[in-house]
């Protein structure tokens, strides 16, 4: 079973980091800091790179805004350093949950478990 994973972690991106993104993680890493998820958070000595490795679901939206910033460059100061002032009526970060079992689904969605009686409908019946 050794052999497989190593043979599927060179080819796969989406379960985890690849051969390559531990290679150099291991040589040229410098870990910058970590999230409340569980992702790290790592640069170049030269500040020329930047890159996540994520704890679990490898997955954009679970990066919070902070971290996203730093990554994309439009602050250089990462939030471990220089943290982002919050205004009191900002809501925590939350990640993408369209397509899952938690994805929103107002009143009347036929993928909420049991209807609810309406009283603003009444159907329509030929007479």
């Amino acid at each position: 079973m050794g052999f497989l994973n190593t043979i599927k972690r060179a080819f796969t991106w989406w379960d985890g980091q690849t051969l390559n993104t531990q290679f150099l993680t291991w040589r040229r890493g410098v870990q910058v800091g970590e999230d409340g998820q569980g992702n790290v958070y790592y640069r170049t000595a030269d500040d020329s790179r930047r890159w996540v490795i994520f704890n679990g679901e490898i997955e954009a939206s679970r990066i919070n805004p902070d971290w996203h910033g730093w990554l994309h460059r439009t602050w250089n100061e990462p939030p471990t350093e220089r943290p982002l002032i919050r205004k009191p009526w900002e809501k925590p970060h939350e990640p993408n949950l369209t397509g899952t079992a938690l994805a929103y689904a107002p009143i009347g969605s036929i993928r909420r478990g049991e209807p609810t009686a309406r009283s603003d409908y009444e159907a329509w019946t030929p007479e």
